[in-house]
């Protein structure tokens, strides 16, 4: 199923949560909603479910323009952040209570909820009740409850968040394997970057209401368009700067930093204020700062071990702090704090983008 949103608004008094937005989302795609809180994310997912309606603007599933539409009548699956269990109701009635809802026959109703209960990995927790379950178990009863209703699309608005990190990558990739299994449209509500990274198809970053940048994982990753979108998606050394000389194509530049000069590449429109944006990854230092491309001395001001990782802070005298990642962390040995050190990125990696601060 087709998601169409074509110019949709919504205010809540004087707060405009969702601002203009355009979006297609693809038939089987898992699309993201990501930005921080407050960024209109949520409120754009409750306007596709039903739960609000727009000040102006359309929402199309297929070809069928739903506006005005109650929830019931839009065929979707919802899961919630609070998963929004009955606690007095056991897994097997939470499961298939929109199905006794639609008056289903009896042997329907039992075939969808093993279904269900099957997809899920949940065969023999029919009789437990929420407060019995962790809350991994939840989440998928949460899930099946959607998915037994046979939907056209389904919505989840931060399905993950109350789950602790190693679970929550157990579920992710449960949630990943399913959308793939069923080709179920699916819009997904998250503010962690790594979770929408790693689950979706294509992923929206937006901000005060506003979809700023929109793509693959990957594009968004490593080739943001703006500071906000750089800043918010992974972690990026930014240095802002003027642009100083252009090649004639527009592509390569030279821009003036309190660095000094540095070369890069334009990532979108880029206007004579801009930001340089280099990945700490993309950064090396000491005696793997070799060959051509941007150099800059400073000392070692921090060193922090993250398991595969060995992630330097580096103070310049300009007084600003650039990040650079060993990635052999086996193999190295941490450099002192106060250490001279040089650090080297290429102009290929350093991206100009728009300074939208």
């Amino acid at each position: 199923m087709i998601v169409t949103i074509q110019g949709v608004v919504k205010r809540f008094g004087a707060v405009t949560a969702v601002d203009a937005v355009d979006l297609t989302v693809a038939d089987g795609e898992l699309f993201t909603l990501l930005g921080p809180s407050g960024c209109g994310k949520t409120t754009l997912l409750r306007l596709l479910a039903g739960f609000y309606q727009p000040d102006s603007g359309t929402i199309r599933f297929g070809d069928r323009v739903v506006n005005g539409l109650a929830p019931y009548e839009r065929r979707i699956g919802m899961v919630f952040q609070n998963y929004a269990l009955w606690p007095h109701m056991t897994v097997a009635e939470n499961i298939g209570y929109g199905l006794r809802l639609r008056r289903l026959p009896g042997e329907d109703l039992a075939r969808r909820l093993q279904e269900g209960l099957r997809k899920v990995n949940l065969i023999g927790f029919e009789a437990r009740y929420p407060g019995q379950l962790s809350g991994g178990q939840q989440q998928r009863v949460a899930l099946a409850r959607a998915l037994v209703l046979n939907p056209d699309i389904l919505l989840l608005d931060e399905p993950l968040s109350n789950l602790d990190a190693k679970i929550r990558i157990q579920v992710r990739a449960e949630i990943r394997r399913l959308q793939r299994e069923l080709a179920i449209t699916t819009i997904y509500v998250t503010h962690d970057q790594e979770e929408a990274l790693s689950l979706s198809d294509r992923v929206a970053v937006m901000r005060d209401g506003r979809v700023l940048q929109v793509g693959p994982p990957r594009d968004l990753y490593e080739r943001p368009r703006t500071r906000f979108v750089a800043d918010f998606v992974g972690t990026n050394n930014l240095v802002p700067g003027e642009v100083e000389s252009r090649s004639a194509e527009g592509g390569d530049m030279v821009v003036r930093t309190a660095l000094g000069p540095l070369r890069a590449i334009a990532n979108g429109a880029v206007s004579t204020r801009c930001v340089l944006a280099v990945r700490p990854e993309n950064v090396a230092l000491g005696a793997a700062a070799t060959g051509e491309g941007n150099r800059v001395a400073g000392r070692v001001s921090l060193v922090s071990y993250l398991g595969s990782t060995v992630r330097y802070d580096v103070e310049t005298a300009a007084g600003l702090v650039l990040k650079a990642d060993i990635r052999d962390a086996w193999h190295h040995d941490p450099l002192p704090v106060g250490r001279p050190v040089t650090l080297h990125f290429p102009s290929s990696v350093t991206l100009a983008v728009a300074d939208d601060a």
